[in-house]
């Protein structure tokens, strides 16, 4: 894309909104900036455009915004809404914050994808290569933006990202070297007219681009991505799988209780899969595919090994908060998906007092049954879906509704004793009563550490 003297307009004055419009001004282009949300809601963003004299609108997207060559969403803007559909119709090009960020990349990339376990693999990816002392940056979806990580980027350095399938909905050349896909199970299909084919298309989107020299991790124990890698990715590709249930020619699996690697017809045994420190299936599943990843970037076995041994987890993903009179409290609020509450239920033997609810992205329980019925105790309903969290278990187990955090924990701690579990696992958005996941959590932790 030619950028000094073109006129790119950026929907959304967020995090990653502003990184992009910073970028893209440092490289020569004229930068406009357009966010719905009233200035009073943005006054960091507003303080730090106006700083770097970069032009911007709140409370609405105007005709101006319409004046850009070329639009850049930022991941949380949904692609349909009317401004867009109004540039697309006017031939505007319309890319993301991801694609824009990917140009001035000079390093190779490794993208990890899935419905659950991205940002625990993502941040354990990221640690290996610290640990490995390998020069990289951990952004996208986590922590920084890209666009704000890749201006520190050398070519020695890797870019390590946490992607969504909104940005993946609006990339066009974007390509890593290597594509990690953890699996896919419904969630934001709200987004996607309520159609799973629609959410993995968006998903796919992350190796359409690659071709010979490229790589792609996957979960060979999940059916539809198995599936979609079969008949979407490059024939010179090359795929790497992982499968906890079966050994496989080439990738990651599972013998005699160690996490194998075999690459090349070369066999190396990395770990102990109970010495591994974050637990459950899933972060094995997780930590197979960051060990894969980091050896087709030529991580050393031994220092991949050491990093599985002591890497403890990521801040609000069955975050270990406190334990108070034999009860233990974890803080599982990036559970906002069906799917991953039915890992968490898994990942401990005592009783469970569940937290869950908030903004509901219609979320079907009947999965969940048989493992409330086997693992939890009671159930504190909150946020708007309570309603709907009562009327799925009010059969199965003793179900409380909270109006506030405080509430909840409150009432679970009062329905816990001894050797149970308080666990917030919520299966829902938290846009209901907080900002985001980790205000939520940070909510939740707030009130556990005043219990007395």
């Amino acid at each position: 894309m030619e950028i000094r003297g073109t006129t790119y307009g950026i929907i959304g004055a967020a995090r990653s909104g502003v990184a992009v419009a910073l970028l893209l001004k440092a490289r020569g282009a004229n930068v406009f900036v357009s966010d719905a949300a009233p200035a009073e809601k943005l006054r960091d963003s507003i303080a730090e455009l106006e700083r770097h004299t970069i032009a911007y609108e709140c409370g609405g997207h105007t005709e101006r915004l319409l004046q850009a060559d070329v639009l850049v969403l930022s991941p949380g803007v949904p692609s349909d809404i009317p401004i867009v559909r109004q540039a697309q119709a006017r031939g505007k090009k319309v890319v993301g914050e991801l694609e824009v960020a990917s140009w001035f990349c000079p390093g190779p990339i490794i993208a990890i994808t899935g419905t659950n376990g991205k940002t625990t693999t993502t941040a354990l990816l990221g640690r290996i290569f610290e640990d490995a002392r390998r020069p990289a940056i951990v952004a996208g979806n986590i922590g920084n933006a890209f666009s704000q990580a890749v201006g520190s980027m050398t070519e020695k350095h890797t870019a390590i990202l946490e992607v969504s399938s909104f940005q993946l909905d609006t990339i066009e050349t974007f390509k890593p070297n290597v594509a990690v896909l953890l699996n896919i199970t419904p969630d934001h299909l709200d987004r996607y007219g309520n159609s799973m084919e629609r959410y993995t298309a968006s998903k796919g989107r992350v190796f359409m681009n690659q071709r010979e020299g490229d790589t792609v991790v996957y979960n060979a124990a999940d059916a539809v991505l198995r599936s979609l890698v079969e008949r979407g990715v490059h024939p010179g590709v090359k795929k790497m799988p992982f499968s906890v249930s079966e050994i496989v020619a080439e990738g990651a699996f599972v013998r005699d209780g160690k996490l194998v690697v075999r690459m090349s017809g070369e066999e190396r045994e990395v770990i102990a899969t109970t010495d591994i420190s974050i637990k459950g299936a899933h972060n094995l599943m997780n930590a197979m595919a960051a060990a894969l990843a980091a050896r087709m970037m030529n991580i050393p076995t031994a220092s991949l090994r050491a990093t599985l041994r002591n890497f403890k987890g990521v801040e609000h993903r069955l975050e270990f908060v406190r334990e108070l009179r034999g009860v233990m409290y974890v803080n599982d609020s990036k559970a906002t998906n069906v799917d991953s509450v039915w890992y968490a239920l898994q990942s401990f033997s005592g009783p469970i007092v569940l937290l869950l609810g908030g903004r509901d992205k219609g979320n079907d329980y009947t999965r969940l049954i048989p493992l409330v019925q086997e693992h939890v105790k009671a159930i504190i309903a909150i946020g708007e879906s309570a309603p709907k969290v009562v009327g799925a278990f009010e059969r199965v187990t003793p179900v409380r509704t909270a109006g506030s955090m405080h509430e909840a924990v409150q009432l679970a701690a009062a329905a816990a004793t001894a050797g149970d579990v308080v666990l917030l696992s919520p299966a829902c958005a938290s846009f209901d009563w907080y900002e985001n996941y980790e205000h939520r959590g940070k909510v939740f932790k707030e009130e556990v550490l005043k219990l007395t």
